[in-house]
């Protein structure tokens, strides 16, 4: 064996001149760094994902005009996606600058928001936005009509192709178009659902704004009591409380369901991880809802089965990334603005801000209305009847469960959570936090393959031990006393709301059988009737696995490929003639961990279980999941298929 000398420094194995440093573009620092701009990159598959993001940051600079024009002008704004690919944005506003176009959409740093007087209470602040549209799409038009004058400017991949003023008898306003890069963005669509949503919670927050996506409207006359009125599942227990103000915005009312729901929004942007504006909502809402009866409320209490949404104006507000999902900001407003002059909320809190006006507006409307206030009273009432008629059986849980995370055989945990404190080096792009899975699974041998396959940094594993409790139509301290349940409820740290989740998705791994098909089913069953807000914000995924595999060894290596359907099982076999080998999976513990990697990493397909105001999930479940129905008995006979052998 060689000796190796200790003492003598080891060789570098890359030389680091001054070859090695380089400086980029602004358009090339984006394409190389785009997750410091959109966050994730994604293929639309997720709401998430970047290409909602470059879409809303151009909707978000015709929103910004459509706040500033004047009465009766650029109200409304058109938005065409073309076969899920392409997408146009039109508005009616002041339009950018002839002279200032190129610069507004592709330096970045340049932009007209930095000044004050000519945008309030922006979203856009970083004049970065849509030039990151710019430089993440293959093609990127941008034209500007100002007082019978055109000007438009046409990109791709961020380089100014072409650049032509004209005249022209259109409106003024702004055009953007855009495609996304499918090198960057692979296989991308957009998803109308998604955006939908998007353009609903932007005529919410805008009343009187319409919205024309591919033809039809889309238009609120009640702001944020549409958006509840719109996005609940359960039954409101009272009219929904809408209360407006300079600046700040709120509507709630109780539901007969478990946990808290909230909608939060800063200058019209959605912030779906809330931020300082939501907490202290939430803190002021029950104070004040326990000072106006004075009795000794628990605000757990107040708060359970509370929908509420709250919208407020800052004027520069801080938010924690580029994406805009969680407000920063402690004051509304900046002591000065860019000249040098106080705003008229200069150093005023948020805290004290929205406390202020909950409590006045709060209390006012209770006072005004005995009947919405009698409701309420019941509501919190049940509310401590049931949280104290499973308060032993509650403290045993947790104790139980204490004991469970030090030993928890259920449980294979991962390194990163998503409640970590924020710390060490975390870009946008690669949060590993955002990354935090828990698979649960059913069997040994599932959870088995999915253990040694997955990434313990960020993916955990829950292994049930059958099939779960049918919780349908069962009280809480019916579930709390199911000890499997309670692990789960522990292992996600969902007991007291969604604050403390320790993972962002939270997969279903069953077998593509009917076993676990119903496995399915009860596990979306526990999270619909006791945690819906888990599934409405996104976090609730079901995995998709290969039925077959289809291969064909050529010139000595195999040509694999997995096919998830029929179809893609056919194509293989075309594909991979003649006399290709196919294997059928019938169960996820048949699948080597070393073949199992390739289905949980990078690119797994994950179907995100959605709840809607539309779906009737009472209905559902009832049918489902409720007792044997005479109902569900008379569906199966009528919808049996028989099968007959066909005997040569």
């Amino acid at each position: 064996m060689e000796e190796v000398d200790i003492n003598k420094p080891a060789e570098a194995s890359v030389s680091y001149t001054e070859e090695n440093i380089r400086h980029l573009s602004d358009m090339e620092h984006v394409r190389v760094r785009p997750g410091m701009y959109i966050g994730r990159l994604g293929d639309g598959s997720q709401a998430e994902d970047g290409i909602y993001v470059l879409l809303k940051e151009v909707i978000d600079n015709s929103i910004d005009e459509f706040k500033m024009v004047k009465m009766g002008v650029g109200k409304r704004i058109d938005i065409t996606i073309e076969d899920n690919l392409r997408v146009s944005v039109r508005d009616y506003g002041r339009g950018i600058p002839l002279g200032s176009l190129v610069d507004a959409v592709s330096m970045l740093n340049t932009g007209g928001k930095y000044d004050t007087k000519s945008f309030k209470n922006s979203v856009g602040l970083n004049g970065v936005g849509a030039k990151a549209v710019n430089a993440l799409s293959s093609r990127f038009v941008a034209r500007s009509v100002r007082d019978g004058q055109m000007r438009e400017a046409v990109f791709e991949r961020g380089q100014l192709i072409s650049d032509n003023t004209s005249a022209t008898e259109e409106e003024n306003g702004t055009y953007i178009f855009f495609e996304p890069d499918n090198t960057l963005f692979l296989n991308y669509h957009f998803r109308p659902e998604y955006i939908e949503t998007m353009l609903r919670n932007y005529t919410y927050l805008n009343t009187g704004l319409a919205i024309y996506y591919n033809g039809h409207r889309i238009i609120s006359r009640n702001g944020l009591e549409d958006l509840l009125n719109d996005n609940m599942t359960g039954t409101a227990l009272y009219p929904i409380v809408h209360l407006t103000g300079e600046d700040i915005e709120i509507a709630f009312t109780h539901t007969s369901q478990y946990g808290e729901e909230y909608y939060s929004f800063v200058n019209g942007q959605h912030t779906t991880q809330g931020g300082t504006h939501q907490s202290v909502f939430k803190e002021h809402i029950a104070r004040t809802i326990k000072e106006f009866y004075g009795k000794n409320m628990e605000f757990q209490d107040i708060r359970n089965g509370l929908v509420a949404a709250i919208a407020i104006n800052v004027i520069e507000p801080t938010f924690e990334s580029q994406t805009k999902i969680k407000l920063g900001s402690l004051t509304m407003a900046p002591e000065k603005d860019s000249y040098g002059n106080p705003y008229p909320l200069s150093g005023v809190s948020v805290n004290k801000f929205v406390g202020d006006f909950v409590k006045e507006n709060v209390d006012n409307y209770l006072h005004k209305h005995p009947d919405v206030s009698e409701v309420m009273l019941q509501k919190i009432q049940e509310s401590e009847k049931e949280r104290k008629a499973i308060a032993g059986v509650t403290k045993i849980a947790r104790e139980r469960a204490k004991k469970a995370n030090l030993h928890n055989r259920k449980l294979r945990d991962c390194r990163v959570h998503l409640n970590d404190v924020k710390g060490g080096k975390k870009d946008d792009d690669n949060d590993p936090r955002l990354e935090s899975s828990i698979f649960i699974t059913e069997g040994d041998s599932a959870s088995g393959s999915i253990t040694k396959s997955r990434d313990v940094n960020t993916q955990a594993v829950f292994s049930l031990r059958g099939k779960p409790l049918n919780s349908f139509g069962l009280t809480k301290k019916e579930v709390y006393v199911n000890e499997e349940f309670n692990l789960l409820q522990a292992a996600l740290n969902i007991e007291d709301g969604l604050d403390g989740l320790r993972y962002n998705k939270v997969i279903v791994a069953t077998d593509a059988d009917v076993d676990g098909m119903h496995i399915r089913l009860l596990m979306i069953t526990f999270f619909l009737q006791f945690f819906p807000d888990l599934i409405k914000k996104g976090h609730v995924f079901i995995l998709q696995t290969p039925l077959f595999r289809v291969r064909n060894r050529k010139k000595g290596v195999y040509e694999t490929i997995y096919c998830y359907t029929d179809e893609e099982r056919l194509a293989a076999i075309e594909k991979l003639s003649p006399n290709p080998e196919i294997t059928r999976f019938k169960g996820l513990g048949e699948i080597s961990p070393d073949e199992f990697r390739n289905f949980i990493g990078k690119d797994m397909r994950l179907e995100q279980v959605t709840l809607r105001k539309t779906d009737a999930v009472e209905e559902l479940l009832g049918f489902y999941m409720g007792k044997n129905t005479m109902e569900r008995q008379n569906f199966i006979i009528d919808n049996l298929v028989v099968e007959e052998d066909i005997v040569d």
